[in-house]
């Protein structure tokens, strides 16, 4: 992947640190040639006892999915009573300065936590994170999605800039999806992820490798290409790299969520990798 133009690579998952020696396999993909983003996306649940050892094999940034700063919530999202474990991992991750930025992402669920909007713009005001609003997608594994469940990044801009004003951050360079702000007296910086209500599917370049070895063109792709059955069987990195490219130039215009064709994946993001 690097050799054909990759530069960044981020492990995800399901959760990327229950995965045995996760450390050594960071270390050995900070090693790659050519390769010049490391990052990971985690719950969190486990950052505490991981921090230091990413930060030495060299993992270079994160994102840590949080979806409530109530407990009771916490535990009706996610299943389990760890809210105080995520917080303490991120208070961990604050002591290893070679990873950052820290981000904390929040998918917005309108009649679920959307009267936290203020309190995570408060946690980016006191802590060094930069906290980013996901609009909810359809690719929860219960397959329960519905358009009316959807918060608007719009909506919860509004929500914060009434609060505290806002003032954008330049992003057109760094190729990422989110749109970013820093709050008037600089105490803090938040960034929106709309990707159903104003879709940026025109200026993506993201690729992904599900667990099992199958390479992904969209997050919201029907098909998939097989490399892990092509590499253990001997195909060598011309034809893996051949493999690539034609799924690469197949990739939508669109992922065509807000159309009434619209196909939801048969995975969810747990299993695509988000």
């Amino acid at each position: 992947m690097v050799r054909l133009g990759v530069e960044k690579v981020r492990i995800t998952g399901g959760e990327p640190l229950i995965r045995k020696d996760l450390p050594v396999l960071v270390e050995k993909l900070a090693r790659i040639d050519g390769l010049k983003d490391l990052a990971m996306t985690t719950n969190g649940v486990q950052l505490k006892r991981f921090a230091a050892d990413l930060a030495a094999a060299g993992l270079r940034r994160i994102n840590v999915s949080l979806d409530s700063l109530q407990r009771d919530r916490f535990f009706q999202i996610v299943r389990r009573d760890a809210l105080d474990k995520v917080l303490e991992g991120l208070e961990e991750l604050e002591r290893h300065p070679s990873i950052r930025p820290i981000k904390v992402n929040v998918v917005t669920m309108r009649g679920m936590n959307d009267d936290e909007m203020l309190a995570f713009a408060k946690l980016a005001m006191r802590k060094p994170y930069i906290i980013r609003f996901i609009e909810f997608m359809p690719l929860d594994a219960q397959g329960e999605w519905r358009p009316e469940q959807v918060l608007t990044g719009r909506e919860v801009f509004e929500r914060i800039n009434a609060y505290r004003r806002l003032v954008p951050i330049d992003t057109s360079t760094n190729g990422s999806p989110d749109t970013k702000y820093r709050f008037e007296d600089g105490s803090g910086e938040i960034g929106f992820i709309n990707s159903v209500s104003e879709p940026f599917c025109s200026s993506c370049d993201r690729i992904r490798i599900t667990a099992d070895g199958h390479f992904r063109n969209c997050l919201f792709a029907l098909e998939e290409t097989d490399l892990k059955g092509p590499l253990r069987a001997g195909a060598s990195d011309e034809e893996l790299a051949a493999l690539i490219r034609q799924s690469v130039r197949q990739k939508w215009a669109g992922h065509l969520i807000n159309r009434k064709d619209f196909q939801r994946p048969s995975r969810s993001m747990s299993q695509i990798g988000g």
